[in-house]
């Protein structure tokens, strides 16, 4: 970030104790911490937890997770059952955060969780998805779009399943 986003005053690095050199803005006095977006990515579970689904979207013909942005003021939970509902018309149960990336490209820290749906049909699926399929996991890891974030998120939480299968009882809706 070059310039204030209250003022548009080009900002210098100042030292901030416990923090480095962080943008300073001499018009408004105050740092001006990197900004960035955020957004949910999640494994989505059948409701016997046996099936994960993988969509494809915009066109290109690539297994991938449903994913979204979050919007200002909603927390990443209710931003994932969101993004279900309005890609697949299916309704999270339960979901558990799984790990987070920053994604250089968009500028955006994403939050990946894990989730279960109370539905495997399909036939909620909007115009926002292309196709979806529902995969055993085992399939789930050759279909999902090779070196992407999507199969690092998948591939870290099916090595830990055993302990994440708990997990799901921490956030029910």
């Amino acid at each position: 970030m070059s310039y204030c986003t209250e003022c548009g005053t080009k900002l210098e690095p100042k030292y901030l104790e416990q923090e480095g050199m962080i943008p300073w803005c001499d018009r408004c006095k105050e740092y001006r911490f990197p900004m960035f977006n955020a957004a949910i990515s999640t494994i989505v579970y059948s409701p016997d937890k046996q099936k994960i689904l993988l969509i494809k979207q915009y066109g290109r013909d690539r297994n991938i997770l449903v994913a979204g942005y979050i919007g200002k003021g909603e927390g990443a939970e209710h931003a994932l059952a969101r993004e279900v509902m309005e890609e697949m018309g299916l309704r999270v149960t339960a979901c558990a955060f799984n790990r987070s990336e920053y994604f250089e490209k968009s500028n955006t820290l994403m939050l990946n969780f894990a989730s279960i749906v109370d539905s495997d049909s399909l036939d909620g699926m909007t115009p926002e998805v292309d196709s979806a399929a529902w995969y055993t996991p085992a399939e789930a890891r050759k279909a999902i779009l090779h070196g992407s974030l999507a199969e690092k998120f998948l591939l870290h939480w099916l090595s830990k399943r055993e302990y994440y299968d708990h997990a799901f009882d921490t956030y029910v809706f």
